[in-house]
């Protein structure tokens, strides 16, 4: 008997080997596909660029920012996530549909969501490279018909794009503060003092006064469509 024919009996039902594997495998790689699917990626680079720009070095640390674009994530993220359980998980779990309409339904409220922050351009791109035809009516609903091979790698450079240039615009302010405290420290002939242990506090002092945390977390929620 191959290994396609042969059947694996659970909870008194006949499911075939490869789809086991295939559910293995997906749960294994669900961690990266939430994190390139989702809003995680723009949160975390524009955490650490904005760490780096402050000069912070491992504050705050890697395992408290992982946390906040997490939560960041969940809550941005909630209404597809809701979505998904509504129109795919509720009736999956209630056997109204099967294993295959679960997946495709599931597709439609993510789809939904890197469309609606995608690029048209970065859209056509990967459809040429693919060999698929770019709709000729740009909507939700018609980019909802390409698959989702060219969506996702579409979506992951569009939030690479959007990230670094949000680290562009926190580098500098920080950067002007690290020009005037180099140059006085100069104009004094202070040069064996390294400018970082001056400027830090005045950096610190800008973020905290202007309620950075606030101001960034709104500016990165916001962005999302």
């Amino acid at each position: 008997m191959s290994v396609t024919d042969s059947l694996i009996n659970i909870n008194g039902e006949s499911v075939q080997t490869l789809e086991v594997l295939f559910l293995t495998t997906v749960i294994t790689l669900l961690p990266s596909i939430l994190v390139m699917t989702t809003s995680f990626t723009r949160y975390i680079i524009s955490f650490s660029f904005l760490r780096t720009a402050m000069g912070t070095q491992q504050t705050p640390p890697n395992t408290v920012l992982i946390g906040i674009a997490l939560f960041l994530t969940l809550f941005t993220m909630g209404p597809t996530f809701n979505a998904i359980k509504t129109e795919a998980y509720d009736p999956y779990v209630a056997e109204e549909i099967t294993q295959e309409q679960f997946f495709e339904r599931a597709q439609v409220p993510m789809k939904d969501f890197m469309i609606r922050n995608t690029k048209t351009n970065t859209l056509k791109m990967f459809c040429d490279l693919a060999d698929v035809e770019m709709p000729e009516t740009i909507s939700v609903q018609t980019i909802r018909s390409l698959p989702i091979r060219i969506i996702v790698p579409a979506f992951m450079t569009c939030e690479l794009q959007r990230a670094f240039e949000i680290g562009f615009l926190l580098y500098l302010p920080f950067m002007l503060i690290d020009i005037v405290v180099s140059s006085t420290l100069m104009s004094m002939g202070m040069i064996m003092l390294p400018p970082s242990m001056i400027s830090m506090p005045f950096k610190l002092l800008l973020f905290v006064s202007l309620n950075g945390w606030d101001l960034l977390f709104s500016r990165l929620v916001q962005g999302f469509k």
